[in-house]
């Protein structure tokens, strides 16, 4: 990768060791603890000009008013780069946020890798333009335009797909995309950046800022700024929303969740732990529709707590870089320290400690681990049970009946994501249908299809990303009006 990318970035960006600790960005390895890059921090001004050169692109550019096949071409293109650096990739993000690099390539590198193309083929049938008749005879035009300048703002846990999920549809769309990654992980922007600077788009179509949530303060209170796509937490995102609104700058939201696994009498305990594991502790728990209150039929309760807690006492964790690893570190020492104050506090609470707790994993002597722990005993008052931990955190609830199941499901602030575990599919989609998710799974954690809507409800935010409601978020209807003829 090259080592300066400031005229494109927008800021100069420098990987090195060297420069003034007060101008830069500090990217620190979760699993050594020590330092592996320094990148320049935007000022107000990096910030200013950004907009600017996206504004130009916007009003004065060719890319808004390119024909749309011409946009899908370029992210093919931008795909097949992307695909060839797969193996890059997944190495920088498993070095910069500690995701193990079986999970990068899986899915940190991997989901993006299928958004690009599966996005240019809902582009390719979108309806970018159509012709209605009218009530009084006259016909109505209807064209889909580009909603301008996009401030898109990422978070370190999934940092290629969630930049993937905003910036591919905005650039499908017509629109110029300023990039905001988190300070946590913002080498990978870089080397994405490398690939569309490649792809040769004119000039202020993309730029991206490194920075902190100054520098996204400053992006999202931006008069230039047409429209704010935010990933992030619950309470940032109310402050985003906050900002937008005083120049009317439209959001979407994709926030929070504390998603519930509803397990039905009649499932498996292994099937479910399994699954569990898989849609749960990934990416060491750090994922916002990881499925992490397990509501589980009282009478059986102890039969899916052995089976979880098997499965969970038997993970792989320890260094990101080994195949064989399945739970990397935390992304920081201060989300380290959150996760094991959530273990204190659910003991407190007076929940039971299965497995797990705030000591280091057996064979860890650094970075910022936290061992899979599991919780049972618990009722869903406790705060383990409705704030998000985002860590490698299960709570076991049990319940008496559907009915109750459901109840306990709908009784959280969040309305991300959700599952339902049973062997018997119709009974399952009965229940999917009465909780109140934006996204859920059967036999299944909620999968990312690049063709189906993903977002939530209440506090987990609003608007959409992914499928063809990916693609409306970044456009504009505008209806003509023709007079019939006489």
């Amino acid at each position: 990768m090259d080592q300066h990318l400031g005229e494109y970035l927008g800021v100069e960006a420098d990987w090195s060791l060297d420069g003034d600790p007060a101008d830069t960005i500090e990217v620190i390895s979760p699993h050594t603890e020590q330092p592996i890059a320094r990148v320049v921090q935007a000022q107000p001004a990096d910030v200013d000009a950004a907009v600017a050169a996206a504004r130009a692109a916007v009003d004065q550019g060719p890319w808004p008013r390119l024909d749309p096949a011409e946009r899908i071409a370029a992210i093919r293109r931008l795909a097949e780069l992307y695909a060839q650096r797969r193996g890059e990739m997944a190495q920088l993000i498993s070095t910069e946020i500690g995701a193990p690099i079986s999970f990068s390539q899986r899915a940190q590198v991997g989901l993006p890798a299928m958004m690009m193309p599966a996005f240019c083929d809902i582009a390719e049938a979108y309806p970018w333009r159509e012709v209605r008749t009218g009530f009084f005879g006259s016909d109505v035009r209807i064209q889909k335009n580009p909603v301008g300048v996009v401030a898109a703002i990422v978070p370190w846990n999934m940092p290629q797909f969630l930049i993937a999920t905003k910036l591919v549809p905005a650039l499908l769309a017509g629109c110029a995309v300023v990039l905001k990654p988190a300070p946590e992980s913002p080498l990978d922007a870089m080397l994405l950046a490398e690939m569309i600077k490649e792809i040769d788009l004119p000039d202020g179509v993309v730029t991206v800022v490194q920075g902190d949530a100054g520098v996204g303060a400053h992006l999202v209170s931006h008069s230039g700024v047409d429209k704010v796509s935010f990933t992030g937490s619950s309470a940032v995102g109310r402050a985003v929303a906050a900002a937008a609104a005083a120049n009317l700058t439209k959001v979407s939201l994709e926030l929070g969740g504390k998603s519930a696994a509803i397990v039905l009498d009649d499932a498996d305990p292994e099937t479910v732990a399994a699954g569990v594991r898989s849609a749960s502790l990934s990416n060491s728990g750090q994922i916002c529709n990881a499925l992490t209150r397990i509501l589980v039929p009282a009478a059986r309760e102890q039969e899916f707590v052995d089976a979880l807690a098997a499965r969970m006492s038997a993970l792989v964790v320890g260094d990101p870089a080994d195949p064989a690893t399945e739970l990397g570190p935390l992304v920081s020492r201060r989300q380290q320290q959150r996760v094991r104050d959530y273990i204190d506090l659910g003991q407190r609470e007076g929940a039971r400690l299965v497995c797990g707790g705030t000591e280091l994993p057996d064979g860890v002597d650094a970075g910022w681990y936290v061992r899979p722990t599991l919780f049972t005993g618990a009722n869903n008052s406790m705060r383990i049970a409705r704030e998000e931990i985002f860590g490698p955190v299960l709570t076991v609830i049990g319940y008496r009946d559907e009915d109750e199941a459901v109840a306990i499901a709908n009784d959280s602030d969040y309305g991300l994501a959700g599952s339902v575990w049973t062997a018997d599919t119709e009974r399952g989609i009965r229940i999917a249908e009465r909780v109140q998710t934006g996204t859920f799974g059967v036999n299944q954690g909620y999968t990312m299809d690049p063709f189906a809507p993903f977002g939530g409800i209440k506090d987990s935010g609003y608007g959409r990303e992914l499928g063809r409601e990916g693609l409306d978020g970044y456009l504009e209807t505008k209806s003509i009006a023709v007079a019939a003829t006489r």
